[in-house]
């Protein structure tokens, strides 16, 4: 079975190499990884072939996730070298800007087991951790074989994910039992995973670490607010944001950002649009302009000033967290559109009215217990998110109501940092300093 699932990973990615292609040729994406990705770390990323902790993030949220327990890491295990990888370039990018607690970061092998070995040979991991669900067969069971202990940390499984895993049950539950522990966000999780064969014994229900990692962030170099200064908008200017979005779901924000600037109260009124994927940046703003909107890109911005525009397109990596802190409401992306949905918490530890469609399966223990405590709101469509943004815009009363219960979820719900690290000194108990030894002197004629 394993062989078969190599052999299909790679007609995978035989077919898929046309758009990767394209990718290289039109974004300049992947080019620079394929080494990484084949294996090939360069000798000096561990030198001294010293053991380590190989912590993987696939992009941007996994990343952020990770950084709480990154941190402690370090602290707790300085005997060991501890390194960081990801599947896609933004998630790259934000660890070699934000995360500096590794003492590398590199690109995921590919997982095939010829991949696998090399990678291993140069990192030698002596635990392995998968943010959320990132679960490889050959890196499993090679790990297995080599004794190297695997944990998932802040795990979830999606009502899709779970359906397709359950098609291949028999040979998952294999690939399942090479995992040490679990350590999985809410009960749901906990309960698809026993469903799948996992071990009851090695799951630990430690909540989402993503509300740790809100206090966790790094201070910018420049200052915990540099973006803000090239957004030095009026107190009473209103702000619409929208946060990683996908193709498909800037239309409906921009019908209700005009509607709103058609209202007595919305004249001047800003639109900010962070696009989910940085390759859609021009056409995002294209489509700006062609709605009759001003618009610059966040790059193009004077520092210490207002912006003129009517639309801003933040075009950089690791900005939006700090930047809804001058919304007056948001609407979070990849919700209206079946993808899963993105972080509501970013938004939420400022304290705003968040908005978010039906899909949000990949978040969908958070939205639910925000849906429950009245700290956001969920739409079904287009026209809905249109109407609820301008209503919204104009409702200051209901948007502090909205902003102080989603402040208080954030506050009251931390904690998983703490728990997620004693399920891995369980696994890999810290090293106990050595206590020191005094030695008499011996006189040598």
């Amino acid at each position: 079975m394993y062989f078969l699932y190599s052999v299909l990973t790679l007609l995978v990615l035989v077919a898929c190499a046309p758009y990767f292609l394209y990718q290289a040729i039109r974004h300049n994406k992947y080019v620079g990884s394929l080494r990484q990705r084949l294996g090939y770390l360069p000798v000096s990323f561990n030198l001294d072939g010293e053991d380590s902790i190989w912590v993987h993030a696939v992009s941007v949220g996994e990343v952020l996730a990770a950084r709480p327990v990154l941190t402690e890491l370090r602290k707790r295990y300085p005997h060991l070298r501890l390194f960081l990888s990801t599947t896609t370039l933004s998630g790259q990018q934000l660890a070699r800007q934000s995360v500096p607690d590794v003492d590398g970061t590199f690109y995921f092998p590919f997982d095939w087991t010829f991949t696998i070995r090399r990678t291993l040979r140069v990192v030698r991991p002596r635990l392995f951790l998968m943010v959320e669900t990132e679960l490889w067969p050959n890196l499993l069971r090679e790990c297995r074989r080599r004794g190297i202990a695997t944990m998932v940390i802040n795990g979830r499984i999606s009502p899709r994910s779970f359906g397709r895993y359950r098609m291949v049950a028999p040979w998952f539950r294999r690939v399942l039992a090479d995992v040490s522990r679990f350590c999985v966000q809410g009960q749901e999780a906990a309960g698809r995973m026993t469903a799948l064969g996992v071990d009851p014994a090695k799951i630990v229900v430690t909540g989402s670490l993503k509300f740790d990692a809100l206090q966790s962030a790094p201070v910018p170099k420049r200052g915990p607010e540099r973006v803000l200064r090239f957004f030095r908008v009026a107190l009473n200017r209103p702000v619409l944001m929208a946060g990683s979005t996908l193709r498909g779901e800037e239309e409906p924000v921009i019908r209700a950002f005009n509607r709103l600037r058609a209202t007595p109260g919305g004249q001047g009124a800003l639109l900010i649009i962070a696009a989910r994927h940085p390759e859609r940046f021009a056409e995002v703003e294209r489509l700006c302009r062609h709605e009759g909107l001003a618009t610059v890109r966040r790059t193009e911005l004077a520092i210490d000033a207002e912006p003129r525009a009517d639309a801003v397109v933040l075009d950089t990596i690791g900005e939006l967290a700090q930047l809804y802190q001058i919304a007056t409401a948001v609407f979070v992306g990849g919700s209206l559109i079946q993808a899963g949905g993105h972080n509501i918490l970013e938004p939420a530890a400022h304290g705003k009215a968040i908005v978010f469609g039906p899909y949000m399966d990949n978040f969908q223990e958070i939205a639910d217990t925000f849906l429950a405590n009245g700290a956001a709101i969920k739409v079904q469509n287009e026209r809905e998110l249109e109407d609820t943004l301008l209503s919204l815009m104009g409702d200051p009363v209901r948007r502090a109501r909205l902003g102080a219960a989603a402040r208080a979820l954030v506050v009251t719900n931390r904690g998983a940092k703490d728990k997620t690290m004693a399920a891995i000194a369980e696994v890999l108990p810290p090293a106990q300093p050595r206590s020191a030894v005094v030695r008499p002197f011996r006189v040598v004629h």
